[in-house]
């Protein structure tokens, strides 16, 4: 009887280009997201220059907004944020709103007024509340008492209200476009002649500010927060999608009454915004291709 003869060692299973590829994919996807997460707590001091009719002489501003601190930002961040401010030695500090995310709780608002306290510039520091401030602070007792607790480190909360911070310059502010109201005709009341700029935490309002206003300076957009090659920000947070989603953006004034046969033969206004990336996040911690920024702006009188 002849002895059966051995099996053949099996030949080993040549992966598929379907597996290749998606293994592929994960890994660069998890590059992808560990990017994300480590430029979430990177931010860079970005330079702009214009000049603005009416000023007189320069001016530097930094412009911050979008903190949220709380889920995903802690005092750490924000200390580097301020540093950095401070280093740049600007004329005037304002804040585009949303300081805290939505979880904020008064039990943790020490830590960030102990960071927010070393902010100091010869012409102020100012700020506005954006959707999230009010959302942490539901009520108007308790944004009373934030904005309070702003006021004693020297930020003052200018919402629906304006001051001269120098003979040609007047800055005002405007309340969050969801949630406050907006009462531009006080913020504006005692500009005069005034360069003005115009804080409104949403770029959504550009197309409603009146004629006077040199500059609208927002946030809100996050720049997108997370930019995907070849498909666009995640996060649109406008009705306007990404026309006003970062940088220099314009809008024509609204035309309340177009009606007018005489309205509306007139070209429309063209009113003038920067929209910040912002500083921190919300949702997830993730930044992808826009990232995190303090604005310093170099204003010049226009020829």
């Amino acid at each position: 009887m002849s002895r059966p003869s051995a099996p053949s060692a099996p030949s080993p299973a040549r992966p598929s280009t379907v597996g290749r590829a998606a293994r592929t994919a994960l890994r660069l996807l998890g590059l992808a997201g560990g990017f994300g997460v480590l430029s979430a707590y990177r931010f860079r001091v970005r330079h702009e220059a214009r000049a603005l009719p009416g000023l007189q002489r320069p001016v530097r501003v930094a412009f911050l907004a979008d903190m949220h601190y709380g889920n995903f930002i802690g005092a750490r961040s924000v200390r580097a944020w301020v540093r950095a401010t401070v280093r740049a030695q600007p004329d005037l500090i304002l804040f585009g709103g949303d300081f805290l995310d939505t979880s904020f709780t008064f039990r943790s608002r020490g830590a960030l007024l102990r960071e927010l306290q070393h902010l100091r510039a010869p012409l102020g520091v100012y700020a506005v509340f954006g959707n999230h401030d009010w959302t942490s602070l539901t009520t108007h007792r308790a944004r009373g008492s934030f904005a309070a607790e702003l006021e004693k480190l020297g930020i003052r909360v200018i919402n629906n209200a304006g001051v001269r911070v120098r003979e040609d310059l007047f800055v005002a502010g405007v309340d969050d476009w969801w949630f406050g109201n907006q009462d531009v005709a006080a913020a504006l009341r005692e500009c005069g002649s005034c360069t003005t700029l115009l804080l409104s935490h949403n770029p959504d309002f550009l197309p409603f500010v009146p004629d006077g206003v040199a500059l609208t300076l927002s946030g809100h957009t996050h720049g997108g927060q997370v930019d995907i090659p070849f498909m666009g920000p995640v996060k649109q947070a406008s009705l306007y999608g990404t026309e006003f989603l970062a940088g220099w953006v314009s809008a024509a004034a609204a035309q309340p009454n177009a009606a007018d046969e005489s309205v509306a033969a007139t070209p429309p206004r063209v009113n003038h915004g920067f929209v910040t990336n912002g500083l921190g996040v919300t949702g997830v911690p993730v930044r992808l291709n826009c990232p995190a920024e303090v604005v310093l702006f170099e204003f010049t009188p226009a020829p």
